[in-house]
């Protein structure tokens, strides 16, 4: 049986043959042209897509996790996954004939590989980038004229120092990670047609987001979630809970469960839902408000402290470039607040702190990195910050 990307890729060849399907290494690839191609001339993982190879069960894609706190999961995703995640993502970002996406995402994630379904469907383009170069990405942009763009907000920063978006761009999708009110401010200020997005691999990529940027964006805030999704807050019993809780997914397009050893569906659900590592809410207009992953919260003095909170105060410190908070186990404080910081001067950095922030989210260990471990998509790999921070455990606390 042929896969549900081929099929989709044979109806737009059927309507639109010699219409653009995807842009690699300076070489255009009609829709006809794709499903008749030698797949070695083709990314890798696009090949194996299209020479459709086994896969267990009824999966239709097998996707890893990102893995940014530990060891990835395969995720099982059918055919029906994949098409109600489609459609659902085109419903609130529209997409079709004519538009051109322009992918600089790791095609082993979901965020990169999903953008070939959605373009597939809705016969539009795909422009295709081997990795992440501001430059180039700006420039293709502008030569290709694309509408649509997805980024981890690494991949925005750097773009916003190239200069302001082309005039086609009409949707750039940001995600993967969280994204801080300044460079949201300043992206948006700049004319960038940001949509925060929050998704995961359990549910072919996205949940949630915002279409436009509305002017009382907070951190976090990634609008409602998509049409046939529901999502949920529960507290630690999986009880749906008001305020703040961890997040859960059901709908079309959560997985069919973990790739196990006996292929059975199911793996990793609960009645249906998935339970992710994520702490949200939900305000009053109904738009979910990521707060970051629960398994991070750490206990300073008695008190829950999120490193993401600690972390987007930090970034608007003079000199901080980029910067992590972890805990490093103390006698007194159960978790001391460490912060890893990409800047220079770690005395002005600390003098900040005191002036700025509340006692309960200062940290009180600082140490200067060059650069913080992150993972291909641009995530924080968190399982790493501890041995960093604690290599500098004899700093004296300020």
């Amino acid at each position: 049986m042929k896969s549900l990307l081929t099929r989709w890729l044979e109806r737009a060849a059927a309507s639109h043959p010699d219409a653009p399907a995807l842009l690699v290494d300076g070489e255009v690839f009609s829709y006809a042209a794709l499903l008749s191609a030698n797949p070695g001339g083709l990314p890798e993982r696009l090949a194996m897509l299209l020479k459709q190879a086994e896969l267990p069960g009824s999966a239709e894609l097998l996707i890893a996790t990102s893995g940014s706190t530990g060891e990835p999961k395969n995720v099982m995703l059918s055919e029906a996954n994949l098409e109600a995640a489609v459609r659902a993502s085109r419903s609130r970002i529209p997409l079709g004939p004519g538009d051109v996406w322009l992918g600089c995402l790791p095609l082993h994630h979901i965020g990169g590989i999903a953008i070939f379904y959605r373009c597939a469907e809705a016969g539009a383009a795909v422009l295709l980038h081997r990795g992440f170069d501001a430059m180039r990405v700006r420039e293709d942009m502008e030569r290709h004229g694309v509408t649509h763009i997805s980024l981890v907000p690494a991949m925005l920063a750097r773009l916003l120092e190239a200069g302001p978006p082309p005039a086609r761009l009409k949707y750039a999708l940001v995600g993967g990670g969280p994204l801080s009110a300044s460079l949201a401010q300043r992206a948006h200020a700049s004319g960038w047609p940001i949509c925060p997005t929050y998704g995961m691999s359990e549910a072919a990529s996205q949940v949630a987001t915002l279409a436009s940027f509305p002017s009382d964006w907070c951190e976090g805030m990634v609008g409602k979630p998509l049409p046939g999704i529901s999502v949920e807050i529960v507290d630690e019993n999986g009880q749906p809970a008001k305020g703040k809780g961890r997040i859960r997914v059901r709908g079309p397009s959560v997985m069919a469960g973990y790739a196990n050893a006996a292929r059975e569906t199911g793996h990793g659900l609960l009645d249906g839902w998935f339970i992710s590592g994520d702490r949200g809410y939900f305000d009053e207009r109904g738009n979910l408000v990521v707060l970051g992953r629960h398994d991070d919260m750490l206990v300073s003095g008695g008190v829950n402290v999120h490193p993401a909170e600690v972390e987007d105060l930090l970034l608007a410190c003079p000199g901080v470039t980029d910067v992590a908070v972890t805990g490093v186990s103390d006698a007194v404080w159960g978790e001391r607040i460490a912060a890893l910081v990409v800047g220079e001067d770690m005395q002005a950095v600390e003098g900040w702190c005191r002036e700025h922030l509340p006692s309960a989210l200062r940290p009180r260990l600082f140490v200067a990195v060059a650069a913080l471990p992150r993972n291909a998509m641009g995530k924080l790999q968190r399982q790493h910050l501890p041995g960093l921070a604690r290599g500098m455990e004899n700093k004296p606390p300020c």
